[in-house]
């Protein structure tokens, strides 16, 4: 490729070795170079939430990220979340409590809960804070409802005693 810039990209543990341009976004090297189309594109303007991945621990709109920005940072996408063939806690959840219909926007909600309740856990606990969390990512489905009900199973104080002495997540 003329012109491209040669990036090594850290995704879910494993180096991406790339030639990019400059201008290319995140979301479209994670999907046509690496092959992981977990994530994805809904709105291109970082309203929507549907392409979060997460970037250093953070959740971030892979749709405004250039991917030359990335270089040297641990990114993390819904793909990298099962571990040993056993689902996130949070994914188990969604599920369990219906918080998915079409699931176009359920690897950004997923990536976007975990990335924020993981580095504070209090979110869970806090209804004004954890609607201002799920209202930043956008679901026409759903109704938000069973997604806030994934949370508080999966990171509330009401998690059984069972689901943490399983070391889950």
């Amino acid at each position: 490729m003329r012109g491209g810039t040669p990036i090594r990209l850290t995704v879910n543990e494993k180096a991406y070795d790339a030639t990019v341009e400059p201008r290319r976004l995140l979301a479209d090297v994670l999907r046509d170079d690496c092959g992981l189309t977990g994530t994805k594109l809904g709105c291109e303007q970082g309203v929507c939430g549907a392409c979060t991945v997460l970037v250093d621990g953070e959740g971030v709109r892979s749709c405004l990220m250039l991917a030359v920005q990335c270089a040297g940072r641990d990114i993390r996408t819904i793909e990298g979340l099962a571990a040993d063939g056993r689902l996130h806690r949070f994914q188990e959840a969604i599920s369990a409590e219906h918080g998915l219909q079409c699931g176009f926007c359920t690897a950004g909600f997923v990536m976007l809960v975990v990335g924020a309740l993981d580095q504070d856990p209090t979110i869970a606990e806090d209804p004004e804070r954890l609607d201002a969390l799920l209202s930043s990512n956008l679901c026409r489905c759903t109704g938000y409802e069973g997604i806030r009900r994934a949370v508080l199973r999966a990171y509330g104080r009401d998690r059984t005693h069972s689901e943490e002495a399983a070391g889950d997540r």
